[in-house]
């Protein structure tokens, strides 16, 4: 959800626009829906595996063939599980009974995915002129998923699952780790944390987590265009290794 709002960030302010997914069907229907809002953009599409390196490698051969220059890379493929309006948790299980192979398909998109992208992309800047890498990770990058958000019944006991959490907190090592390598190639790498964006929730979960938000509510989904654009600017230019936190005063208490 936030990907395309991302996109957006990037699109207001003027910039050039690559998007990358797993699914062809979807870039087309992005690109379809930005070029409505932003009919004189530059945006170019490609199909991508985040979590394979020779196919990434393949990408990155065609944007250099097409002499395209890379100076901004966003890392926001992830796994994420859902709640919907029945309040549910969708995909998710209890921590003693989570499968190892959905452990592996999930850090592979959300970290092994970051870590790859960075490695390809990054090497790239620091041949060129530099630039910026961008991790999105999580308020759940600093804090610990509240459980009980989930507790709706005894017989609807939901949790969010422990992949969510390890992965946003490997983000901002992963984003420390860049941001000391390539210093003196003028790359820098910053990550945020937004907190949970308001999304058709039901009324149960939106009055539990509301609670724990000193703003007494969740993220509306443009709200975090402006630290997306600070971060991939210039504006942030003496700015690296940091994670900016934007959760509503959550984390705080």
């Amino acid at each position: 959800m936030l990907g395309i709002e991302h996109a957006k960030a990037i699109l207001e302010a003027k910039g050039n626009l690559i998007l990358t997914d797993i699914s062809l069907s979807n870039l087309k229907k992005n690109l379809k829906k930005l070029k409505l809002v932003y009919p004189e953009s530059n945006i170019e599409i490609f199909k991508m595996d985040v979590t394979k390196l020779n196919n990434i490698l393949k990408i990155k051969k065609i944007i250099i063939k097409k002499k395209i220059y890379i100076n901004i890379l966003i890392n926001n493929a992830a796994i994420d599980s859902k709640i919907n309006n029945s309040n549910r948790l969708n995909n998710s299980s209890s921590f003693e009974n989570f499968k190892l192979n959905e452990w592996n398909k999930q850090v592979s998109v959300g970290l092994t995915g970051a870590m790859l992208c960075s490695q390809v992309f990054g090497n790239l800047m620091a041949k060129k002129k530099g630039g910026v890498i961008l991790n999105i990770a999580s308020d759940l990058s600093i804090i610990a998923p509240n459980q009980n958000l989930y507790n709706f019944s005894k017989k609807r006991r939901s949790f969010k699952p422990v992949t969510y959490s390890v992965i946003k907190h490997g983000l901002i090592g992963l984003t420390k780790y860049v941001a000391t390598y390539w210093p003196t190639k003028n790359v820098r790498c910053n990550a945020i944390s937004p907190g949970g964006i308001e999304n058709n929730q039901g009324k149960n979960f939106l009055r539990k987590v509301n609670k724990l938000i000193p703003l007494n509510r969740m993220a509306k989904r443009e709200e975090y265009r402006s630290a997306i654009q600070f971060l991939c600017s210039d504006a942030s230019s003496y700015m690296t290794g940091q994670n900016i936190i934007i959760d509503g005063g959550r984390s705080i208490w």
